[in-house]
């Protein structure tokens, strides 16, 4: 059974006194992350690279947090590169990536992305490169492979794509796009960024060309991850100063480096996830990455029966339309919700809950493109909905009576 209760005493920001819905736009830090991060700073807060101990000591705190972020997501620590958000890693990548494209070469982007998995590689059109868009169905709220492949011609060269839509919630089998997409003679970039907090993200699985997510939407600090195969790295040019070398992996790809005090903190979230498996299948044989497989999957099966009940309570309003899939299987769905009321403007209701302390949100979400063609622009957009595993049943029991009173 999960130990809810277990899992909230890691997250002091959380009380009984408010109802957190809003953890897709970021989660409430790891205790240990904030630990790590004042220790840092009271102890460790020096420049890298010199020999004095200092400056040494510092130096592997920093690398333990690359390194603990490779075992995370099944890579190596040269294949990863830490920055500042999502938004600003994708735009260091897009234009490390430029001088490779040549007129007439085509990228796909989708209309279903965050904007940050969209902007920077339209931006690239002024270098000569043709867009193409992979338009989600209206009806499903889905990317298709069915929808993706007139989009694939000889002079595809990268398709960016999300793994889970931030305002749809609905997982997306990324491996079988890969595939189709290397099938095609293209790399692939995929946004991870609202599967992350939910599912175990394995990019060696996927074969991910490149991969994104956002740390302080997996209980950590505020940076974004991105992974590269070490080859795709190395080939793209150097976003840093001029005399930094072009195989110096991921410093080149990291102008003003990353925060020496929150990459130091990043082992605090794989010990969390590592320290919850065995609180939930006590000490056995299997291997480190066998147990955070495990530990997610038990967080994905919690999640979804806590997500349950307010599915059922949508479903049983008319006036009520959830994008995606209404239902929480979590074999196709995080419980990221966002869902329109009939003839109201989505910013009439989060606020309506201030009052009884549940706070959930309104908007785009920065996922522009989808809300336009959805035409809900003028209505403000969705109301959204964000569970993570230390939300509790009785949480989601006030949200639904609390919505039953305003919609």
């Amino acid at each position: 059974m999960f130990d809810v209760e277990f899992t909230r005493g890691h997250f002091p920001a959380l009380s009984d006194e408010w109802a957190l819905f809003d953890n897709a736009g970021g989660t409430v830090p790891l205790a240990g992350v904030i630990d790590r991060v004042c220790d840092y700073m009271r102890r460790w807060q020096v420049q890298l690279g010199a020999s004095y101990h200092h400056s040494a000591a510092a130096a592997e705190l920093v690398a333990a947090g690359t390194s603990a972020m490779a075992r995370l997501i099944n890579a190596s620590p040269d294949e990863v590169v830490l920055g500042a958000s999502t938004t600003m890693n994708l735009r260091v990548l897009a234009q490390a990536l430029r001088s490779g494209f040549a007129p007439g070469d085509e990228i796909v982007v989708t209309n279903l992305d965050h904007e940050s998995n969209i902007g920077p590689w339209r931006e690239l059109e002024s270098a000569g490169v043709t867009i193409r868009e992979w338009r989600f169905d209206e009806e499903s709220h889905e990317l298709t492979l069915a929808g993706l492949e007139p989009l694939l011609t000889p002079r595809t060269r990268l398709v960016c794509f999300t793994q889970c839509a931030n305002v749809v919630g609905m997982v997306l089998d990324a491996a079988a796009i890969v595939r189709r997409v290397h099938e095609a003679g293209a790399l692939a970039c995929v946004d991870g960024v609202a599967f992350a907090p939910h599912r175990r993200v394995d990019v060696r699985a996927i074969d991910a060309d490149f991969y994104v997510l956002s740390l302080y939407k997996v209980m950590g600090p505020h940076l974004g991850l991105l992974y590269g195969k070490r080859e795709h790295l190395v080939a793209a040019r150097s976003q840093n100063h001029f005399f930094i070398a072009e195989d110096d992996v991921p410093y080149k790809l990291q102008p003003g480096k990353v925060p020496h005090e929150l990459a130091a903190s990043l082992p605090a979230i794989l010990d969390y996830l590592l320290e919850l498996d065995a609180r939930l299948f006590g000490s056995d044989a299997a291997s480190e990455s066998q147990r955070i497989d495990r530990v997610f999957a038990a967080i994905a099966d919690y999640e979804a029966s806590l997500a349950e009940p307010l599915f059922a309570f949508l479903r049983s309003r008319p006036n009520v339309r959830v994008l995606g899939r209404s239902d929480a299987g979590p074999a196709g769905r995080v419980p990221t919700i966002a869902f329109t009321v009939d003839d109201r403007d989505a910013g009439s209701i989060p606020a309506q809950l201030d009052d009884e302390r549940i706070g959930i949100r309104y908007g785009h979400f920065y996922s522009h493109r989808a809300i336009a063609a959805l035409g809900l622009h003028g209505r403000n957009g969705v109301v959204r909905v964000s569970m993570v595993h230390y939300n509790t049943p009785a949480e989601v029991a006030r949200l639904i009576g609390a919505l039953d009173r305003v919609i």
